[in-house]
């Protein structure tokens, strides 16, 4: 859809609406995506789809926001003390893991520390942002998007709009490279550069790998020595993990344990995690991180019958951000607290629910109600019933408007993807974020899979 004006929404962003504005009031000659088309980083991750302007955050949004985060994050660490007596295998078998994948989780949650590090997807309904996903992990995807606000920001009305309003950008990698320094801590060693290698499966590895080796050499802007390579490159002589002649002081982990089912990934991985036990390699982060970002953790917080283990205060947060969510069983409870048969909830609210699968990630598996005829969606859910999967309610998040690049303006549906770091930073814990636009409304996932084009966020202003 594309207007000279967005008549039917109102602006969720003030700081969105006034750049729009501006542009209308003063031109928009030259082209916004320019430089960062001309970047090879950003093109090999994102080809030429960029949006034609930023996504805006306000102060006093984000600082809500962030809050009501790292109030999910610490409810979901938490969740092995409130629920399964202490147990993380107890929680690992509880949100579908085999008992291969819960023994190397186990293994790994007794190794050195885990500090929040996270990606929240959401989208916004109108009235606040939703949680969709809570990516929990080291191996957080749009890393880069600090390079789309630097590219943006070559785009003179952007880059005065920027200054006039005094608003910023948070750089996602430096972040995560602190958070890797803090966790890691007894592996940095005094007086030279680390050497860290970008890790991912052999499998994986041979898709991502150039994205990855884009990383490691992103590292040396933080005084870092990146080598990216996949689990088979490393070897042990002595005990200790070395690439290529290097010996590693940590790995950065972007294998994921839906991964580790395959017995050759997991025979690789055996020697790494003998030699984080004995001291010798620093992993980030802990596999155990991939447990807290489940989804079916996710099912859990939201589950009616749990709301007495938490307090009033979590209660509301979770009521604010957190979406209906139930993993897929004969009986649970509805939006409104009642004991029902799932199957028939899911038959007779189809176009208000989506199927996910707790033990994969980037959209894989995922079937939106409304996408489907009825006869596929009852087969999809029945055939889910007692497996890991999870229903969630139907998030519809608002159009916002965007720059259409040739003068007018175009509605766009957001998918936010938003990093939570440690607090006690500048931004208390906001480690960066950037957008992914569908202009189609009945989309089920707005994604890069699906279509999305993506865009930067800027933060700040008193809003």
């Amino acid at each position: 859809m594309t207007t000279t004006t967005s008549p039917h929404t109102p602006p969720r962003s003030r700081l969105g609406h006034a750049y729009g504005e501006q542009l209308a009031r003063n031109g928009s000659a030259g082209n916004p995506t320019a430089a960062a088309l001309e970047s090879a980083t950003l093109r090999l991750a994102y080809q030429d789809r960029f949006l034609n302007g930023p996504a805006f955050l306000g102060g006093s949004e984000l600082r809500t926001l962030v809050g009501d985060l790292h109030t999910v994050y610490g409810l979901l660490r938490s969740l092995p003390e409130r629920g399964f007596g202490g147990s993380v295998t107890a929680l690992a078998a509880a949100v579908g893991l085999e008992p291969s994948q819960a023994a190397l989780i186990t293994r790994s949650a007794r190794t050195g520390a885990l500090l929040p590090l996270g990606r929240a997807d959401l989208y916004h309904d109108g009235s606040g942002f939703k949680l969709l996903e809570f990516n929990i992990t080291s191996a957080l995807g749009g890393f880069e998007n600090a390079d789309i606000n630097r590219a943006m920001l070559a785009y003179p009305p952007l880059d005065a709009f920027v200054t006039r309003h005094r608003l910023r950008y948070e750089d996602t990698l430096g972040h995560m490279v602190r958070t890797m320094y803090a966790e890691c801590a007894a592996n940095i060693p005094a007086g030279r550069a680390p050497v860290v290698a970008v890790v991912d499966t052999v499998e994986n590895f041979a898709v991502v790998g150039p994205r990855l080796r884009v990383f490691a050499e992103k590292l040396a802007d933080f005084g870092v020595e990146g080598i990216a390579c996949d689990l088979g490159e490393i070897t042990y002589p002595n005990g200790r993990a070395t690439v290529a002649g290097r010996t590693v002081d940590v790995v950065f982990r972007y294998f994921l344990p839906e991964d580790l089912t395959d017995p050759v990934a997991a025979a690789q991985l055996e020697p790494l995690l003998t030699a984080v036990e004995r001291g010798g390699l620093g992993l980030f982060s802990r596999l155990d991180a991939e447990l807290y970002g489940n989804k079916g953790t996710l099912a859990m917080l939201s589950d009616e019958e749990h709301r007495d283990r938490y307090d009033a205060v979590e209660l509301a947060c979770l009521d604010r951000i957190l979406p209906w969510t139930r993993y897929v069983r004969p009986r649970a409870t509805d939006p409104g607290g009642t004991r029902v048969d799932l199957l028939s909830h899911a038959r007779g609210h189809q176009h208000e629910l989506i199927l996910k699968p707790t033990l994969l990630h980037g959209g894989n598996g995922i079937i939106a109600g409304w996408t489907v005829d009825p006869a596929e969606w009852e087969s999809r859910v029945a055939s889910a019933m007692d497996g890991p999967f999870v229903l969630q309610r139907r998030v519809r998040p608002t159009a916002e408007p965007f720059p259409d690049g040739a003068g007018g303006v175009r509605e766009l549906f957001l998918n936010w993807g938003l990093y939570l770091g440690a607090r006690g930073t500048e931004e208390d814990g906001y480690a960066g974020g950037f957008v992914r636009g569908s202009a189609d409304p009945a989309v089920g996932v707005v994604s890069m899979g699906s279509g999305a084009t993506v865009g930067c966020v800027f933060h700040g202003g008193d809003s």
